[in-house]
Order: structure tokens, then sequence, then C-alpha cells
């Protein structure tokens, strides 16, 4: 159940212990009064059940604005809770009425804070502000020039206006640095987690099968730890630790017909899937002697997660989503975010006709790297009269070229 709040609170009405008052100037004041809240609940109330039964959830305010306060802050979940409990501005911030000493929502309700907030609704909201930003600042632009527009009648007023600078990168993912004996030591100790969970009720009725736990990880610690690790020794880690799971899978189907899979929760038996996966893109690479295969997965516990591969020099791979902003007037816009690697040049098309969405003209010139420099793109932008800045297709000139030149 979800209930629309009113409208922006004045935060001289917001009552603070020992008859205190608010500073009109401070940054969350500010920003609170800035953001149009109720814009956003038609958005936020979709993603909740439309059942009028249960209490009513938190409104759209807490959710952005928490997150909010979470990434301007740098803190954790359980921080930003504390923040929030002890400061009576990022109070405000969030809408309440008057100070209160205690904790205003459970940490864990970051989880579902994230999963009511998807892409598009934080791509609208971020239009909605800066659209909202850009039309004060075009407006005390305005009010500085005066009467400049009089005194040159005769100036034409250009179709193209502004820049448009473009760019990809990749928001690494908090993983530890994947290799294919890791996770495999990863996949293991949650399989043997699994089997201790699908024996206990059979505990006195069956025997518990063996999983050599021990034997493993020492074999893996051996490896792992080893300063110089060749290739062959590698391959035979590997090829333990594949033997050790595929065990422990031929152990978790026999078990499963014996007592059931709904012993596990959701995480467990989200896991035991994703284990399946991980010994089938193992063992492939192992016997192909591949060292790379579609959709590898490089984490248990975030499987959605994908090596990128950028090229740069400290670190030529990188596990995240890759995304694609677009930077306008000092306004950063996300216009693209994937888990899978893609070609960022295929963008610009969109990004600019973006640009003429919310400006209403197409950019005046457009900086990006090489690799948005194709034939293609600078047809497109020639065709709308904006400017690619780089340098020509081709070949370089030559120091004597130049020289003849000047």
């Amino acid at each position: 159940m979800y209930k629309f709040k009113s409208k922006q609170l004045e935060f001289e009405d917001f009552a603070l212990p020992f008859n205190g008052k608010l500073r009109s100037d401070n940054r969350w004041v500010k920003m609170a009064k800035f953001i149009p809240w109720e814009q956003f609940d038609s958005l936020y109330s979709k993603s909740l059940s439309g059942s009028k039964m249960g209490s009513p959830a938190l409104s759209v305010r807490i959710a952005i604005g928490a997150l909010i306060i979470k990434e301007r802050l740098g803190t954790s979940d359980e921080e930003t809770v504390e923040q929030i409990r002890e400061n009576p501005y990022l109070q405000y911030f969030l809408g309440f009425k008057e100070y209160k000493d205690e904790a205003p929502f459970h940490p864990t309700m970051f989880v579902h804070f994230r999963k009511r907030i998807g892409e598009k609704t934080l791509a609208k909201v971020n239009d909605a502000v800066t659209q909202k930003a850009a039309a004060q600042a075009k407006k005390v632009a305005e009010n500085k020039a005066g009467d400049d527009k009089d005194d040159d009648p005769g100036t034409p007023d250009s179709t193209n206006k502004g820049k448009l600078v473009i760019d990809a990168t990749c928001t690494p993912a908090d993983i530890t640095f994947p290799t294919d004996l890791k996770i495999l030591n990863t996949a293991r100790e949650k399989s043997e987690e699994i089997i201790d969970i699908l024996h206990r009720p059979l505990k006195g009725k069956h025997k518990k099968p063996r999983t050599y736990r021990k034997k493993a990880r020492k074999e893996f610690l051996s490896a792992a730890k080893s300063k110089k690790l060749s290739h062959s020794k590698r391959r035979k880690a590997i090829r333990k630790q594949l033997g050790y799971l595929k065990r422990n899978l031929k152990t978790i189907d026999k078990l499963s017909r014996q007592s059931s899979l709904t012993a596990l929760n959701r995480w467990q038996y989200k896991n035991l899937l994703v284990i399946h996966e991980v010994f089938r893109q193992q063992q492939w690479m192992y016997d192909h002697h591949e060292n790379k295969i579609a959709d590898r997965i490089v984490s248990i516990s975030q499987p959605h997660v994908r090596p990128i591969k950028r090229g740069k020099a400290g670190a030529a791979t990188e596990f995240g989503a890759k995304i694609s902003a677009s930077l306008v007037d000092g306004f950063v816009y996300l216009d693209r975010i994937s888990w899978d690697n893609y070609n960022e040049g295929g963008d610009l098309k969109e990004q600019i006709e973006s640009y003429h969405n919310r400006i209403g003209h197409y950019p005046e010139s457009v900086h990006a790297d090489k690799i948005f420099r194709t034939r293609e793109n600078r047809k497109f932008c020639k065709t709308h009269g904006s400017c690619l800045s780089d340098p020509a297709l081709g070949r370089p000139p030559n120091q004597i070229d130049i020289q003849r030149e000047i």
C-alpha cells in the first residue's frame, strides 16, 4: 500500500528540540527545495503492490533521498541510517516534519529501494532535476546579459548550439579479482554447504556423503599460495577442483531425491543453479584448452557481472557494468548501462538525438574518443550540422608535409 505525500515542507515549520531552527543556506535544505519530489510519486507507486493490506510503504522522497544521501556521503547502508538519525537536516531532506532521535528505517530497506527505483525511473529523476537546473541557469544568464540582444538585433540565431561530450567507462563491481581456480574453490565450498543442509533431515537415517573438503581446501591453498605456478600445475589444480565439484553435484542430485530442494532458501537455490553453470563453463574451457567463453561467470554471488575489456594500461580487464554517459553544460546523463560488453561507438546517434530532445536543438560540436569517429557517425554529425571534433580520417601527415604547408 502506498499513500501520496503532501507538498514540500517549509524549513521554518520543521520542529527541532529546544526551539531551534534550520538554516536556510544549508546544502540539504537547498537541495530539498530544488528536487521536484511530487513528479516521482506516480513512477514510484507503479513499482509497489496495489494491495491495500499491510502497512504503508515509505514515500518516494525517503527512498530516493536516502539513496542520494548514501552516494553523497559515500557511506554504507548502516552508516547512512545512523547519519540520518543524528542529523536534523537529513531528516528534513527526507520530508520528516520534526526531528526524531530514532532510526527512520532499517538498513536492509536500501535493498528494496534499489529494486523499486529502476534504471528508467532514475533517468527520469535525473532529467527532471537537470532540466530545472538548466532553466534556472539560463534565466540567470539572461538577466546578466541585460539588453545585449537589443544592441545587436541583426545577429541570426544559430540552429546548432552547445557542446556535447560523450564517453564510456566501466563501473567496478565489489568482487574479488576472479581466477578459474578461485571460482572453482568458491563453487566447491558453497556446494558443500548445500550438501550439509540437504543431509540435515536425513541425519541418523543415512550416512553423510563424503566431500573431501579438507583435502580439497589443502590442495587449493597449495596452488593459490605458490609464488610461481606453472601452466601444467595450474591445470592440475583446476582438474582436481573440477573433480571435487563434480562429485558434490552428483551428491546433491542424489540427496534431492531422498529429501527435497525445498530445504534450501532462495539464495541457496540460486547459488546451486550458478554452480551448475560454473562447472559447465570451467569444464568446457579445461577440455578445449580455452581461456574464454560466452557469458562467463566471474562471481558466484553476483553472476550478472561480466569481464569488460577496456585496454587500459593499469587494468586491461575490468569487472562491472559498462555505461555510456554524456556531459551537457556541466550535467551528466546516463544514456546506457549494460553488464555485457558493447561497442560504445554505436551510441553516438542516440546520444545526439537525446541532446536534441532535451535542449531543443542539435549540438554545435561533439567531443568523443577515437572509437566514436567512424564514417557513419561523421556522416550523421555532418547531416545535422554538428562538428565531430577529431583529426581527419586516414594516415596523419608527416613533419615534411606540415612544413610544406607552412
